[in-house]
């Protein structure tokens, strides 16, 4: 798709400059125009499937080498971010292919163009809906608006009314909790808490995880943008 469109587009305006999208998981575009000859990459998954390809083809090389000014890659969670923001702001549902442009734009990967005229091609609608509602979630949670976090606390009467408490005073929206009594280690005085919050943004974020800590919570670790991270880290 990329030759195709680059061929109309520059034939139409010489002076459009085109910049191609892929997903790092599949940069197989990337490394062959840097070595200006077919390149086979190892692929992981990816939720730009329509992109997700080992090698790029030589005569398809060929054609966007001259008219593409280069070709950027993106991280999972900006393909995530892009299609919860196309849904959320557009009303659009659109596969991660799609939404690669996008999630350059969103990634930061394309600073020198801020306030020019950016064109963004819109390719596909071709997704799972519970696919797209998992990816809705993953977007969620890179933006910010879900946390998970998995704490110690008293297993005693009141030990889970201090922790609502707590978040309450966060003004953070309890989705769901889940006890663990049988991992919680040795200390059977104590129990694991896994905690799943609704979160404006990553501001509020370390502000929960601030107040956890001024009441004596111990977190054991956190969970956010779909992995685990150790405490303390909230970048």
């Amino acid at each position: 798709m990329l030759a195709g469109v680059a061929t109309v587009l520059q034939a139409l305006k010489p002076s459009l400059q085109i910049i191609g999208v892929e997903p790092a998981n599949a940069a197989c575009f990337a490394a062959g125009l840097t070595a200006e000859t077919p390149v086979r990459v190892s692929t992981k998954y990816t939720l730009a499937d329509g992109l997700a390809v080992a090698e790029a083809d030589r005569h398809t090389l060929s054609i966007v080498a001259p008219l593409a000014l280069r070709m950027v890659t993106v991280e999972e969670e900006a393909l995530a971010l892009a299609m919860l923001r196309l849904a959320e702001l557009e009303k659009c549902v659109i596969e991660g292919a799609g939404a690669a442009g996008l999630a350059a734009l969103l990634a930061g990967s394309l600073p020198e163009l801020k306030d020019r005229a950016v064109v963004l091609l819109l390719s596909g609608g071709n997704i799972d809906p519970l696919a797209h509602s998992r990816v809705i979630e993953r977007g969620l949670a890179a933006d910010g608006r879900i946390y998970r976090f998995d704490a110690l606390i008293s297993d005693r009467p009141g030990g889970l009314a201090h922790l609502s408490g707590v978040l309450a005073s966060a003004e953070a929206n309890i989705t769901e909790i889940v006890h663990n009594r049988t991992f919680a280690g040795p200390d059977l005085s104590r129990v694991h808490v896994l905690c799943t919050l609704e979160t404006r943004d990553r501001a509020h974020i370390a502000e929960i995880q601030q107040r956890l800590a001024q009441n004596g919570v111990e977190l054991c670790f956190r969970v956010q943008d779909g992995a685990r991270a150790a405490v303390g880290d909230v970048s």
